[in-house]
């Protein structure tokens, strides 16, 4: 019984893998038959020269570069506002917090986590107009803003990501530097997160994924349909997700329909970028602070 079982499971899982993966490669086929016949350059560039564009930092209004470029900054942006405050809240849970605190950070970090997007560009939003009418002078809807918002949105996968890859450290190494004369203080950041690089990052590039596709949030925040460029953090900018929502809704011909379909084969493209440059990333680490090949693991 126990081994038909066994053989249930094993048959279930690779059930579930191929529905994933045939998943996957019908929506990367539809895409690919979408923009079949699309030229690449028209695509990015429009009818701007793409050398233009490139070096000398020409305007683009009927390509997706300039969308493109403000979904990578927009991301990059966020998850480097998140990471300090979330790995440091996992720092704080996993190692300092009290019973009753635990619980009530434990509480706020499930509210956030279960908050909508759109819940979440609204509170952006209202603050920002709040922040508006008391100081007149305060950027309006900017990236700054959207990548503040998207910061917040994704600050609990880094923090619950952080406190578990903490928490599952076995407690022999957690005594190996303090039986050494080390502190606490010390032990966390030259022991214990070296030790779990590899799953912190992996946090990371959940929070990337998030904030690459989110489309409510930075709508509130900073998002346009057209913009030349991004010059500033505090200007308003382009963003893939949007540019997506705006092709798919508002298309006056198959043509224009098309380039929404570009942008969504260019978006998932990206976050594959992204993640396999974390991979990249997080093998690196992993030979650096454990002394493994990354062929090994």
């Amino acid at each position: 019984m126990k081994r038909c079982a066994e053989l249930l499971l094993v048959i279930f899982s690779w059930l579930a893998l191929l529905v994933f993966a045939t998943s996957f490669l019908s929506l990367f086929v539809v895409l690919l038959l979408r923009v079949r016949g699309l030229d690449a350059v028209s695509l990015f560039f429009g009818d701007t020269p793409p050398v233009d564009a490139l070096l000398h930092g020409l305007p683009v209004f009927d390509g997706i570069y300039p969308a493109l470029l403000g979904t990578v900054s927009v991301v990059m942006v966020a998850v480097l506002c998140a990471v300090l405050p979330g790995v440091f809240t996992g720092i704080y849970l996993a190692e300092f917090a009290g019973p009753w605190a635990h619980r009530i950070v434990n509480l706020l970090v499930d509210v956030l986590t279960g908050l909508p997007s759109i819940v979440v560009g609204l509170a952006g939003f209202s603050f920002m107009v709040l922040l508006h009418n008391l100081f007149p002078g305060a950027p309006g809807p900017c990236m700054a803003w959207s990548a503040l918002a998207l910061g917040f949105l994704v600050l609990p996968c880094l923090v619950r990501t952080t406190e578990t890859a903490l928490q599952g450290i076995p407690a022999e190494l957690r005594r190996t530097a303090p039986a050494l004369g080390a502190t606490k203080v010390q032990n966390i950041f030259f022991v214990l997160l070296p030790f779990r690089a590899k799953d912190l990052l992996g946090g990371v590039i959940l929070a990337t994924g998030r904030a690459a596709e989110d489309t409510a949030v930075i709508m509130l925040t900073g998002v346009v349909a057209s913009a030349p460029g991004m010059h500033s953090l505090f200007k308003q900018f382009e963003a893939l997700p949007f540019y997506i929502y705006y092709m798919s809704s508002q298309y006056r011909d198959l043509a224009e329909l098309q380039y929404g379909f570009g942008a969504s084969i260019t978006l998932l493209l990206l976050c594959g970028v992204f993640f396999a440059a974390a991979f990249l990333l997080q093998s690196y680490v992993s030979f650096r602070f454990r002394g493994s090949s990354w062929l090994q693991k």
